[in-house]
């Protein structure tokens, strides 16, 4: 890598905006979104967007609508009241669950005006959703730190020159920094929490700061660009905090494109507020709203390299997931939030339930509960509670074999899965079923048992409802299942059980079939042939036979004369 980089001049092309002068307690908000517009910039999915001017996006729209202040929080009701205080601070955890669940960020022209403080929203709470924003998404956010011996530092710079600008933090105090150097550095040993979040934009390994060693972080503030240097400054390799802290040391924002999804389905509206450590197997129940193609998935990982598991069941029953619909495998190379397209897309039709598995092989779950918000960027005070609720039949966690509720282990809390989707048009089913039941030489009023196969083999994505509409009317029938909901091409075919107590009649045959029906249009249905015989007097010989034959061991004589007589009963 190069001893020094700068992302306002690579290869005479500037990949950072606009310096901006924040009101309130905001720095966080203005650390994403500067990360934001920098992974805009860099991959060009602002101009394809069709967008004009330079990339500005409202971070007082995620000041007033992250969900965790008293302004709104749609876990509580009121969703009024409680949390932190608008203005007054934040983090990169509050800011990621703000643009997981898809409300953010927001570029709207009515949210910036001509000066750098941008305050038209500030004031006033803007729309929570309108027809005229364009709201920008990031399919993966993730977590970095340098290491106390700068092991993990390349990590940081290559996420730099690929990804583009990183939010990061600092402990802000005159003691810290120097302005003859423009430099700050607040020492390991330092007891300080960060107050400040500001963007990385480049380095220099040889830069002079007031640390023991050389080597520091340039970086973007929003105090306007009369502060600093044009609005930047220099943080030290070695600072406690900036590339440090495991939350906001290092948080690059990626493939930051058009937000592609009509509808995102999830349970944890705080996101990532603590990990279920030592498991491995989770996954979320949802119904869904309307007819909607279910498209991708999204999740944090809690650790490096993690390999993961996504598959989507349309059934749970009996404490087991059932029907597996499609399946996605890899694995995720650093901490953070990551969206997955499945390869298969699942076709869900208004009130389909459908399960969203996920196993992570290392790292624990992370999940969202009722949390106090630990170290904040700006002036809100620590140890504010954020109310998080949740129901149960919402999540769940293997614990050996057995699927357990999450919300009986702690009654706030659901698991960071979500399922993305977008409006479809269902397509047509075809009910098809395979197999033949024949029995013979059955003992009347016996029982027998078999099976069938049914399978929907219509259009992809498509939804099929059936059940068993017919069956001869001789013996006693019983099947399981006796009907289906949501039986999908790509679920493959399902078995039906056949039991059926066989008629009193000796010597007689019996036949006929089974009636399968698609609910929603009977014209659609199959049939499975069925015979079953009876002997015409078969007995239960074998004690009597026995006797006689010990009989006639012991009366060999009689044996001679009997024994062509007793061969011809036995087997007719």
């Amino acid at each position: 890598l190069p001893p020094s980089f700068d992302l306002r001049n690579v290869n005479g092309t500037s990949y950072v905006t606009s310096v901006r002068d924040q009101t309130g307690g905001t720095c966080w908000t203005h650390g994403v979104m500067a990360a934001m517009e920098g992974n805009l910039l860099m991959t060009g999915a602002w101009e394809a967007a069709g967008e004009t001017e330079e990339p500005n996006l409202a971070e007082y729209h995620l000041d007033w609508w992250n969900g965790f202040n008293q302004f709104n929080n749609d876990d509580t009701d009121p969703p009024t009241g409680g949390g932190l205080e608008v203005h007054m601070g934040g983090d990169y955890r509050v800011a990621s669950a703000y643009l997981a669940r898809g409300e953010g960020a927001v570029y709207s022209p009515d949210a910036n005006d001509d000066t750098e403080a941008d305050t038209p929203w500030y004031y006033d709470a803007p729309a929570r959703n309108d027809a005229g924003y364009h709201h920008y998404y990031p399919r993966d956010i993730e977590w970095y730190v340098a290491g106390n011996d700068l092991s993990n530092i390349d990590t940081i710079k290559r996420a730099l020159m690929t990804h583009g600008v990183v939010g990061t933090c600092l402990c802000w105090g005159g003691s810290f920094y120097s302005s003859s150097l423009n430099s700050h550095y607040q020492p390991p040993e330092s007891t300080y929490d960060p107050n400040h979040a500001v963007a990385i934009v480049g380095w220099d390994d040889n830069r002079i700061t007031q640390a023991p060693l050389p080597g520091a972080w340039l970086c973007k503030n929003s105090w306007g660009s009369g502060w600093g240097d044009d609005g930047y400054f220099w943080i030290s390799y070695y600072d406690k905090h900036c590339g440090h802290h495991p939350e906001m040391g290092a948080v690059s924002f990626q493939h930051v494109e058009p937000l592609r999804y009509q509808h995102i389905y999830y349970y944890d509206y705080h996101g990532w507020r603590d990990t279920k450590e030592r498991i491995t197997e989770a996954f979320n129940a949802f119904v869904a709203d309307g007819n909607e193609l279910l498209q991708a998935v999204s999740f944090y990982t809690a650790a490096d390299n993690v390999a993961y598991t996504v598959k989507i069941y349309d059934r749970f029953e009996n404490g087991e997931l059932l029907q597996e619909l499609s399946t996605q495998s890899g694995v995720i190379n650093h901490t953070g939030f990551h969206t997955i397209d499945l390869a298969t897309p699942v076709g869900l039709t208004e009130g389909d339930d459908f399960y969203i598995y996920l196993m992570l092989s290392s790292g624990g779950h992370p999940y969202d509960h009722t949390s106090e918000v630990p170290v904040l960027l700006g002036f809100q005070s620590l140890g504010t509670i954020v109310e998080s609720a949740s129901h149960p039949g919402e999540s769940y966690c293997r614990v050996g074999s057995t699927w357990l509720d999450f919300y009986y282990f702690d009654r706030t809390a659901n698991f960071c899965m979500k399922g993305l989707s977008n409006a479809w048009t269902p397509t047509e089913p075809d009910l098809e079923c395979h197999g033949t039941l024949s029995w013979a030489d059955v003992t009347p009023g016996s029982r027998v048992t078999g099976s069938f196969t049914i399978e929907n083999a219509g259009e992809s994505f498509s939804s099929l409802d059936w059940e068993i509409a017919g069956h001869p009317e001789w013996g006693t029938w019983t099947f399981s299942p006796t009907e289906g909901d949501n039986l999908k091409p790509e679920g493959g075919a399902i078995t039906v059980e056949v039991s059926v107590v066989a008629p009193s009649e000796k010597n007689a045959s019996f036949g006929g079939e089974i009636t399968v029906v698609n609910r929603e249009n009977s014209s659609d249905f199959c049939t499975i042939p069925v015979s079953l015989a009876t002997p015409a007097s078969r007995r239960d010989t074998a004690p009597f036979l026995s006797f006689l034959l010990e009989l006639l061991h012991h009366f060999p004589l009689l044996g001679k004369l009997l024994a062509p007589h007793v061969m011809q009963w036995a087997t007719t």
